[in-house]
């Protein structure tokens, strides 16, 4: 039987696709360089069903962000029942060569794991494993590459500097057991960082995030995927304006 909460059930079981969006900060948070609590709303079809508050110390976030700990809860919008709980425990910058100390998060609903997330061992392009509770591998989760897996490859969702690749930045899902050697190489998923208007790119940190659903996923590895968008923020864009990877 499926894990996860009958809320997590009752929305994501046969959706295909859903949005996350940041909410932004204040006009006077974002001069001072404030570091509130990071939001998110949840979308299907345009329709909000969920939302979500970090829980985490104000000095980490001050201090070692995007790096800090922190706890999310994304909850049902009219009833508060929890969906998934994501717990993302301190660990060193996500970086080539590391040995140790990867980033990684869990996802559990209504007490029981739905599935973890690691970053690997990479070199060129970051790469993440999203495992099961049991820790199998699931998925292999990083951005579209070409020159046989060594670069990220910009341009597959149109051209990064003008046009409507513009501010995209995807990060794809694979079968754990597939090898990626190209841009179009097959994929059964996507999480793609959305661009947004040019006031909000250039002065605020709020992201927006395309979630696609592998076709035949369950609403654990759903909930993975869910996790991971957030996950990603966190890591990539939280400390970097929203606009750029920082690696």
């Amino acid at each position: 039987m499926d894990r996860g909460t009958d809320a997590l059930k009752s929305h994501i079981s046969s959706i295909s696709k859903m949005d996350v969006r940041q909410t932004r900060r204040g006009f006077c948070q974002e001069i001072l360089g404030c570091e509130a609590r990071t939001e998110f709303k949840y979308f299907i079809e345009g329709t909000q069903v969920a939302h979500s508050i970090e829980d985490s110390d104000c000095c980490c976030r001050f201090w070692i962000s995007p790096n800090h700990p922190f706890t999310m809860e994304v909850k049902e919008l009219n009833t508060d029942a929890e969906m998934i709980t994501i717990n993302r425990p301190c660990r060193c910058s996500i970086g080539c060569c590391k040995c140790c100390c990867y980033q990684e998060m869990t996802v559990n609903s209504g007490g029981q794991v739905l599935g973890t997330l690691k970053e690997d061992c990479w070199y060129c392009v970051p790469a993440f494993t999203s495992s099961d509770e049991a820790g199998n591998p699931v998925y292999k989760i990083h951005q579209p590459t070409c020159c046989c897996g060594i670069c990220v490859n910009c341009c597959t969702e149109g051209n990064p500097c003008c046009g409507r690749g513009c501010c995209k930045v995807p990060f794809r899902v694979y079968p754990a057991t597939q090898s990626d050697t190209g841009g179009d190489a097959p994929y059964v998923g996507k999480i793609l960082k959305q661009p947004k208007s040019l006031m909000t790119e250039a002065f605020t940190d709020a992201n927006a995030f395309e979630l696609i659903f592998p076709d035949g996923s369950t609403v654990a590895q759903k909930g993975v995927i869910l996790g991971t968008s957030i996950m990603l923020n966190a890591v990539f864009f939280e400390d970097t304006g929203g606009g750029t990877i920082s690696i």
